[in-house]
């Protein structure tokens, strides 16, 4: 059985990601890339989905784990009846292969370790080829081929690996494992030592470019660590996840890919790393972008691929049980065919955020913008599946038009203020029919709120971003209306549903329900301190904090009946959303009372 979700720590090397649990088990990874098939995917079903365990022959989940310092250097310790043993994980900086380096330290005492290790490729339906060659083992079966290196003799026994061994202090047994395509020779070997030296040295190099320095630090910096280790090197991409298919609801069919790049997702990941200082990432993530929707915007998507290929279509794997029985295990996702308007807007509200944080303007980039706007104007009135991917009819989805006017706001801002051409008189017509429109149809005048759809009864914590894109001032007591709203319908313990599954029929077209959803609840703890309630905020701040697990991380959502976490892990969704609220709530954020927009609205902005 796989542990809980809130159980496991992250590895990286900004191309894929492993997951490691506290018992010592790497139930995680898919080589070579983020989205590649998994070669270790016990998550998805059991020991025989292929695994790597390195612990303590007593086993049990580990005394006390950490990062070092800033780093994805992961340490865990264990104590036990003969002494106590330090297991060091890490994914160094990827050179010529992908390597997972994984260290024995004996700490005091003597302790019997052993080693489990099943390499099932393509998901857990390919067991590989093993034979010893010269001082390694290698395994292979299809394009893949794995080499581990180490100290201790191996034995094969039942299609595992395996080994036993005593580690006493002072002494180090490396693990080093390498995967290549299996058609080429074998990579040069790391050293583990130097390895994970390096890995500390990248990491340190890395988050020492940070501005922040607000009451959070800690928790801030783990998360861009987090959120820098979701991004894909080669091509500037941001991952929504590392995984697939961890459930949003215990046993159903909620089960989703997030192995790619939304770029809802990058943007909101984009505000984090802009207002701490990165740059550089901004920069690689727009052109990144650039290539991605380059050609006809009409068919922009709400997600590509690590390289931006727009092809992900979805498949079932049924071999796989999924996470504590939850199924179908999904791989690809198909709701990269769908049409969701506030996509559009969120782009181009992306790509003028970074022009406003001093980000070299590209005439490229303004030429996409251009194009996209073109077709917003087109599209606007259309419904669509809206943020939440719903698989239901299409709505008119009051936080896709929402996002519809960011988008022609922030165009009329950027021909104001950069120069730059552009029919700004028409934009702002086209702007204005949308306000107005949605404070008409989108607005519940008796229950003061506004809703999820036109003529929906349901509410959406999406519209508690109506402020923050700077649609409505925060003093405007519609804006109060929703986010009391909000608070009293769709809030679970304190935390925040996306929205009723139950309401309006049943508008996402899926049985059962889900978690709260973390990131909600950070907009949450943002709104109420955007309407003067700080002391709230913080209390609803302090508590996100606490649901992270013990080496700083948060999933897509928050079970409170349980206390787990659900969905898939680490999400960037909620690890911005942490570091975008401590900016709000620690006052380092330039947009603390006016939203989003707070810079351009003025002579421009809404009555």
């Amino acid at each position: 059985m796989p542990s809980p979700i809130e159980d496991y720590a992250l590895l990286g090397d900004l191309q894929t990601a492993a997951l490691v649990a506290r018992d010592g088990s790497l139930d995680w990874l898919c080589l070579p890339a983020f989205d590649s098939p998994a070669c270790f995917a016990a998550l998805l079903h059991d020991e025989d989905a292929g695994r790597w365990l390195i612990a303590p022959a007593t086993g049990g989940p580990a005394t006390r784990r950490r990062y070092r310092g800033d780093s994805l250097v992961l340490e865990s310790e264990w104590d036990t009846p003969h002494g106590t043993v330090r297991v060091i994980d890490c994914m160094p900086p990827r050179g010529e292969a992908a390597d997972v380096v994984r260290v024995v330290e004996g700490v005091s005492g003597s302790v019997p370790m052993r080693v489990d290790l099943r390499l099932r490729f393509d998901y857990g339906s390919a067991v590989p080829w093993v034979r010893h060659h010269d001082g390694a083992l290698a395994a292979v079966a299809g394009p893949d081929a794995v080499w581990l290196e180490t100290t201790v003799p191996l034995r094969g026994h039942d299609l595992t690996t395996t080994a036993e061994f005593e580690v006493r202090a002072g002494q180090r047994v490396p693990f080093v494992l390498t995967h290549t395509a299996s058609h080429l020779p074998r990579p040069h070997a790391v050293d583990a030592d130097q390895a994970i030296g390096d890995t500390e040295d990248f990491w340190a190099g890395w988050i020492s470019r940070c501005t922040y320095r607000g009451p959070w630090a800690d928790a801030v910096r783990r998360a861009l660590v987090t959120l820098k280790a979701l991004t894909y090197a080669p091509t500037g991409g941001i991952v929504a996840a590392a995984t697939t298919s961890l459930p949003e609801q215990w046993g159903g069919p909620r089960n989703w890919d997030y192995r790619y790049c939304w770029l809802r997702d990058a943007t909101f990941t984009l505000q984090a790393l802009l207002g701490t200082g990165f740059v550089a990432e901004a920069r690689a993530w727009r052109e990144w972008l650039v290539r991605a929707v380059a050609g006809d915007p009409a068919k922009l998507q709400i997600m590509y691929g690590l390289d931006g290929r727009r092809r992900l279509p979805e498949q079932t794997l049924p071999w796989l049980s999924g996470y504590e029985g939850a199924s179908p295990v999904r791989v690809g996702n198909a709701a990269a065919d769908q049409f969701q308007l506030d996509v559009w807007g969120e782009v181009l509200d992306g790509l003028h955020l970074a022009r406003e944080a001093g980000l070299a303007g590209s005439d490229t980039a303004w030429d996409l913008q251009r194009a996209l706007l073109d077709h917003l104007e087109g599209r606007w009135q259309d419904p669509d599946n809206g943020l939440w991917e719903v698989r239901g009819p299409r709505r008119h989805f009051v936080h896709s038009k929402v996002m519809a006017w960011a988008g022609l706001d922030r165009a009329v801002h950027t021909v104001g203020h950069h120069g730059l051409a552009g029919p700004a008189d028409r934009w702002r017509e086209v702007r204005d029919r949308i306000h107005a429109e949605v404070c008409e149809q989108g607005y519940d005048a008796e229950r003061g709120t506004f809703t999820q759809f036109y003529g929906s009864q349901g509410l959406d914590a999406a519209l508690l971003l109506i402020p923050r894109v700077g649609f409505l001032p925060w003093d405007d007591p519609r804006v109060r209306g929703t986010v009391d709203a909000v608070r009293r319908e769709l809030c679970v313990d304190g935390f925040v549903l996306r929205y009723r599954t139950d309401a309006d029929g049943g508008v996402d077209g899926l049985p059962g329900d889900e978690g709260a959803f973390l990131a909600c609840t950070f907009w949450l703890a943002d709104a109420l301190h955007g309407t003067g309630r700080e002391t709230e905020a913080r209390e609803l701040f302090e508590r996100l904090l606490d649901l992270r697990n013990d080496v700083g991380l948060l999933s897509e959502e928050y079970d409170t009946a349980t206390g787990r976490h659900m969905g898939n892990t680490p999400q960037a969704f909620s690890m911005e959303g942490l570091v975008n609220t401590a900016r709000q709530l620690g006052g380092t954020s330039t947009r603390t009372s006016a939203g989003r927009a707070e810079q351009h609205l003025g002579d421009d902005g809404p009555a």
